[in-house]
């Protein structure tokens, strides 16, 4: 194989690697849901499982899971937000516990709470998002 063959080769290469390092990056963070029905169970049967609603103030006096961790960290985009779920991983931080986070639909707010979460030494098994969030949620509620 003549010189300018091994350089296309070695360029071709090259690039194929860039290609598939590139979409490995951009690929979405992967998260773990729990269903209704799971929670419901957990909580029916008095499992030992962390709930943390990060709904609005008004939302979770208007409907929460009972025994839900108030934070009112909804949508979890800035600096004063995030500081709104300190407490409850200060609650949480040293337990075993799964924690299932509940914001009015299950996406966006949930998903950055879950990273926050990460981001501050909680093991990512552990969190959970409910799938569809408060919005999904077929079973009784508690209101204040």
């Amino acid at each position: 194989m003549n010189f300018s063959k091994k350089i296309i080769r070695l360029i071709g290469i090259t690039a194929l690697f860039m290609c598939l390092a590139g979409n490995a990056f951009a690929m979405k963070e992967t998260y773990n849901y729990m269903s209704p029905a799971s929670l419901h169970n957990a909580v029916a049967t008095n499992a030992d499982v962390a709930i943390v609603d990060i709904q609005v103030a008004d939302e979770f006096k208007a409907h929460h899971i009972k025994g839900a961790i108030e934070t009112n960290a909804y949508p979890v985009k800035s600096t004063a937000e995030t500081d709104k779920l300190n407490a409850a991983f200060s609650k949480l931080k040293d337990t075993a516990q799964p924690i299932v986070v509940i914001c009015p639909r299950g996406k966006g707010g949930a998903e950055r709470a879950v990273q926050y979460l990460a981001k501050k030494g909680i093991a990512p098994y552990r969190l959970f998002i409910l799938t569809n969030g408060q919005g999904g949620w077929p079973f009784e509620v508690e209101s204040e």
